[in-house]
């Protein structure tokens, strides 16, 4: 079986990390997610754009958004340098999808679908170990000692993008510019929503589904 090129979508919280991280174990593919790619190439040298900055690690240190047509060079380098794929993090605009298609032909496309409410839970109940940087939550993986660490002793803390006000703020930001980019996508031969709200294991087992039907 050829390596198989994935897109995989859906919001914050929704728990694309994880599924990606399976997919690329199970399927042979690289996880390509923006994040990585913008640090693996940060030193690229922008002197051939009309950019601000000549490279992305000096936006990153200035604190400023990367420009889009940076970031789309730098995923059309990780996709291109990649042996089959799942892209996890782009496109995050209708902009962005539309380089997508220039850049490759995607396989599969996989949107995965959580309700509003179930995902302000699993965002706001989200804590990280202060000194290890562990991860529990408040309601699905608590810790045996309320607000402390088990493997180190730690204070578990509430990141600031895990308040409530914060986690509204990233699926308003989400619906208004990353759900137009899933409805472009479902007319795709390879599109397939998965529910999201499921136990993780039934959430792998509809994606493994998915992915075999599609290349087998």
């Amino acid at each position: 079986m050829t390596a198989p090129k994935l897109l995989i979508m859906g919001p914050p919280g929704a728990g694309k990390g994880t599924q990606s991280s399976n997919i690329a174990e199970e399927y042979g593919v690289e996880h390509v997610t923006t994040g990585d790619a913008l640090r693996s190439n940060k030193q690229m040298d922008l002197s051939d754009m009309d950019t601000e900055y000549d490279t992305p690690a000096a936006y990153m240190d200035a604190g400023d958004l990367v420009p889009d047509q940076v970031v789309n060079a730098i995923v059309e380098k990780a996709l291109t340098e990649a042996d089959g794929f799942v892209l996890d993090g782009y496109p995050r605009n209708p902009a962005q999808a539309k380089e997508l298609e220039d850049m490759t032909d995607l396989d599969i496309v996989l949107a995965v679908s959580v309700g509003r409410d179930e995902l302000l839970t699993r965002l706001t109940g989200r804590r990280v170990c202060d000194d290890c940087g562990t991860n529990y939550h408040a309601e699905y993986d608590q810790p045996e000692e309320d607000g402390v660490c088990d493997g180190c002793g730690g204070e578990l803390i509430q990141r600031e993008d895990d308040t409530r006000e914060a986690a509204e703020n990233r699926l308003d930001v989400y619906e208004e510019n990353t759900e137009p980019v899933i409805e472009r996508y479902r007319g795709h031969d390879g599109f397939v929503e998965i529910d999201g709200e499921q136990a993780p294991d039934a959430v792998w087992s509809d994606i493994e589904q998915a992915i075999d039907d599609h290349t087998a």
